[in-house]
């Protein structure tokens, strides 16, 4: 076994994950996502750019051998090279740690020589991290920290300023006075869960487990168990509340009457959660009261459904599609606005601000707040009068917020995905997402391939025609149901 950086990255966002990579069965592990491999393309090009001025050198050794790759560094650090890019941190144990006879091993993005007394000399050497990130998260602090503490051990001395350089090359100083303890804390704790071969529970996070390769696997366990991190609503904390009060399964939260549950969660937060539980148990909807139920969702002859595809590293929204539904003439079309290259989202936005002119009083529904969001954005990025875009943007109606707001549903989460499929509707690419039409961008823009632009198409307008699906369902759930206990169907018209 081997401590190693990304184990500990692992640990400290997810300790199950951890366990799983080094102690789970290999057949359970999904391919890599084709979007994390994008992503490491991404961070790649981060580093040629910050090294594209730079004079540095790196060791060189077979894939997976640390203790030649650590020689060599060595070798790098004793000459006093300026900066070393893909060095390699081994050290064979820790007694501090209380890790015997297993090597602890970091692979810092560079080292870059300082002034200090090291045992090579009058220089030492501090780690540098290039992350992808916007913020620099607590995990990359501690796996900064943990590169310190093996050069700490390497070189006789610990480096005084580790550095984080996330997007745009911002840069953040690690304090190690903070985050050295903290560090050594989550080496501790991940080699004892793995000596001892304690796997932890599961536990799935709407946010975290995306892109995860085990995600299909603990989500069949967590389905096979009713497990509460299934219950929208239910998050960490949340979770062990529960469990201290003997809350451990989705049939006792949804039949569970308790003074206790309220005292704790508070009694908004553990009305919530019950109806939750309770609606997924029964699988139908529950009504939610409050003065948005009350109010009506617009509805027109002629109304817009609104979905945008964007690529995030090049903060471009590449398609936007619309759906005009006219009932009068009871026809469908759809719109996609696409920029084929990314110099044209300029032209995309003219055209679709064109056909909201053609429609002057059609409501635009989207879901999620991302549509609003753009659609400022491209506002300001291609000057467009402000008497022109308040009226547009009052016509914007967000389907999460009145569903959230309106209805309880059996369902995982409130994705537009998960909501659509409750409802019957099935997308024609079933393994299409909004992560892989990224990637196909990407590739389109690389290859030429129009196969993938009729598959981002395709996936487009699906989201719209969901979205179209939700609407109708929600308004007939709204006008039919007059208290929290009438059920509907499923079934959308």
């Amino acid at each position: 076994m081997l401590l190693t950086d990304n184990l500990l990255l692992d640990y400290k966002r997810c300790q199950r994950r951890a366990f799983l990579e080094v102690c789970g069965e290999v057949a359970q592990k999904e391919a890599e996502r084709e979007f994390l491999l994008k992503l490491r393309r991404e961070n790649q090009k981060q580093v040629e750019e910050i090294l594209a001025h730079q004079m540095y050198q790196k060791p060189s050794f077979s894939r997976g051998d640390w203790q030649e790759g650590t020689r060599q560094t060595q070798q790098l650090m004793a000459q006093g090279v300026e900066l070393i890019h893909r060095g390699v941190l081994w050290v064979s144990e820790s007694e501090e740690l209380g890790i015997r006879g297993t090597p602890l091993l970091g692979k810092p993005t560079l080292l870059v020589k300082q002034p200090g007394v090291s045992k090579f000399g009058n220089w030492a050497y501090s780690p540098v991290n290039v992350k992808l990130g916007k913020r620099p998260k607590p995990e990359y602090k501690v796996i900064a920290a943990f590169h310190a503490y093996l050069l700490a051990q390497i070189q006789g001395i610990l480096p005084k300023n580790p550095l984080l350089v996330l997007r745009q090359q911002k840069r953040y100083g690690v304090d190690l006075h903070n985050w050295l303890p903290r560090m050594k804390t989550v080496a501790i704790n991940c080699y004892q869960m793995l000596l001892s071969e304690m796997e932890p529970d599961v536990f799935i996070s709407r946010q975290r487990c995306g892109l995860c390769q085990w995600h299909t696997h603990c989500r069949a366990i967590a389905r096979n168990l009713n497990h509460l991190s299934l219950v929208p609503g239910v998050t960490p904390s949340r979770y062990q509340q529960l469990q201290q009060l003997g809350v451990t399964s989705l049939a006792a939260l949804a039949t569970e009457s308790s003074e206790e549950i309220d005292e704790v969660l508070g009694d908004e937060i553990a009305f919530q959660l019950q109806q939750q539980a309770r609606s997924i148990v029964e699988n139908r909807a529950f009504f939610r009261e409050n003065d948005r139920a009350l109010s009506a969702i617009p509805t027109a002859e002629v109304e817009f459904y609104f979905d945008i595809e964007a690529e995030p590293d090049r903060n471009l929204d590449f398609l936007l599609g619309v759906l005009v539904v006219n009932r009068r003439d009871k026809t469908e079309q759809f719109y996609p606005f696409l920029a084929e290259h990314p110099d044209e989202e300029a032209l995309i936005w003219q055209q679709f601000l064109a056909l909201t002119e053609r429609y002057p009083q059609a409501p635009i529904f989207h879901y999620s707040e991302y549509e609003v969001d753009t659609v400022k954005r491209l506002a300001r990025q291609y000057p467009t009068p402000n008497h022109s875009l308040q009226p547009l943007l009052s016509r914007f109606v967000d389907l999460h917020a009145w569903v959230t707001a309106t209805a309880t549903l059996p369902v995982e989460s409130y994705s537009l995905k998960s909501l659509a499929q409750w409802l019957g509707f099935e997308w024609r690419d079933r393994d299409a997402s909004g992560d892989r039409t990224v990637c196909w961008y990407d590739r389109w823009l690389h290859s030429g391939d129009r196969a993938l632009l009729d598959a981002i198409l395709r996936y487009n307008e699906d989201d719209c025609r969901a979205t179209y699906c939700l609407k109708d369902w929600l308004v007939d759930f709204l006008a039919n149901t007059s208290n929290e206990n009438s059920p509907i169907s499923a079934t959308p018209k």
